[in-house]
């Protein structure tokens, strides 16, 4: 199986390959701002941070932070091996809307608590995603939802041939 070379990270930079597994779970005041047709759906120093080896941060927001009258949940789940099952959101702004771009883990399991029914987004469907400002980059392949910002360092999973890392 290949193995990925990470990068080694400069000073003020992560790696994600030094990030653990299982994930760990860690409070994050950043500010986290998602803007989505037009209008500021999340705006939260409240947040946690996922880190899991070889994948960049998912950041969770607390649903007062989020201005919930524009997402409905809809019918679709997953199951994460750490956290448990998620049920997910469509965003709808105006003549706008992204199908399941927002979930969350409504009974999670122990080790993950403090993030039941915060709510994670993707950020390729989102007008802008910002941590302290700095605009994210989505983590690769469109299945996670990693935020890659200038401050973490990879490769990250999501790429072509990482199905197996």
């Amino acid at each position: 199986m290949f193995r990925p070379q990470p990068i080694a990270p400069l000073p003020g930079q992560e790696s994600v390959w030094d990030y653990p597994r299982p994930p760990r779970l860690e409070p994050c005041d950043q500010q986290i701002i998602i803007i989505f047709n037009g209008i500021t759906l999340v705006e939260s120093r409240r947040s946690y941070r996922v880190l899991e080896t070889s994948h960049p941060p998912s950041y969770y927001i607390p649903p007062e932070d989020i201005k919930m009258e524009y997402l409905h949940p809809t019918n679709q789940q997953s199951f994460c091996e750490w956290k448990g099952p998620a049920n997910y959101y469509t965003i709808m702004v105006g003549d706008k809307q992204a199908v399941n771009v927002a979930w969350c883990y409504p009974n999670p399991t122990p080790e993950f608590a403090p993030i039941k029914d915060y709510l994670a987004f993707y950020v390729s469907p989102m007008d802008e995603c910002l941590v302290n400002g700095e605009k994210v980059t989505p983590q690769p392949g469109g299945f996670y939802g990693g935020w890659i910002t200038s401050d973490i360092v990879g490769p990250f999973k999501g790429v072509a041939g990482s199905w197996g890392w």
